[in-house]
């Protein structure tokens, strides 16, 4: 708990809310919002840690919290659903039981907005996240996250076209997520590397196979045979020319 607990960063922007509600008096709100934002962050931590996946650091913003992850690639797409959607159940979980006896009569308004608004399918959002496993399902690890930038900024447009005039903070959270988006889109070729590397570093297990004749329609929980020039070659003798002829191994 005590490592967990070094690994919590308070963004500026979220001690500068905290500080603007107890001045004007809401200091419940900013409680009963922190103790959800802390749930559900406890529902990813919690699932996280019996895949044993590693924290790298846990974010707490204006919209909500950010568990950020040290973790290989290729973890399977399941471990990924179920860490994603755990901090929504956790979090309808508690407030289901907690409404019977918490009488703020807000309480169940930021229950709900905390929750609809990570359901938003924005990287680096739940919503996201779980769009990016059923992306992975459907199409290739290359595409997935190209599609997933794509529906990112196509939200954060129509949302800021919605709320440019009303409401100022949301412009503001919007402005956050768009920088990780453009993180998320600048960053795109060297993590689809890494996925690479580590396709050929490490030995996976998949049950599934599937033949394809290009690096770009390779697909997470896949192994794949290659069907180039007439010849079949597996995937770790075709990674290993590829990182050869690119001088990296």
């Amino acid at each position: 708990m005590k490592i967990i607990l070094n690994k919590i960063y308070f963004h500026p922007l979220f001690l500068l809310c905290v500080l603007m509600f107890i001045l004007i008096g809401h200091f419940r709100f900013i409680t009963y919002f922190m103790l959800i934002i802390t749930v559900h962050e406890l529902g990813h931590i919690f699932v996280s840690q019996i895949f044993k996946w590693n924290i790298e650091k846990i974010i707490i913003l204006p919209f909500g919290g950010l568990t950020k992850f040290n973790e290989i690639i290729n973890r399977t797409l399941i471990e990924e659903f179920l860490i994603s959607i755990s901090g929504i159940i956790f979090q309808m979980i508690f407030f289901e039981i907690s409404k019977k006896f918490i009488m703020y009569k807000y309480f169940s308004a930021i229950n709900y907005f905390i929750l609809i608004f990570n359901l938003i399918p924005i990287y680096p959002l739940d919503g996201a996240k779980i769009l990016n496993v059923f992306l992975n399902k459907i199409t290739s690890f290359k595409n997935s996250i190209l599609i997933t930038v794509v529906i990112s900024y196509i939200f954060i447009i129509f949302l800021s076209i919605i709320f440019a005039n009303i409401n100022k903070l949301v412009i503001l959270i919007l402005s956050l997520l768009l920088i990780e988006v453009n993180r998320l889109y600048k960053e795109r070729k060297e993590i689809f590397n890494k996925f690479l590397l580590e396709r050929y570093t490490r030995n996976f297990k998949f049950r599934h196979r599937k033949t394809i004749d290009s690096v770009d329609k390779m697909k997470k929980d896949y192994r794949h045979l290659f069907y180039i020039d007439g010849k079949y070659l597996t995937e770790n003798y075709f990674l290993k020319k590829i990182f050869d002829i690119k001088g990296i191994l």
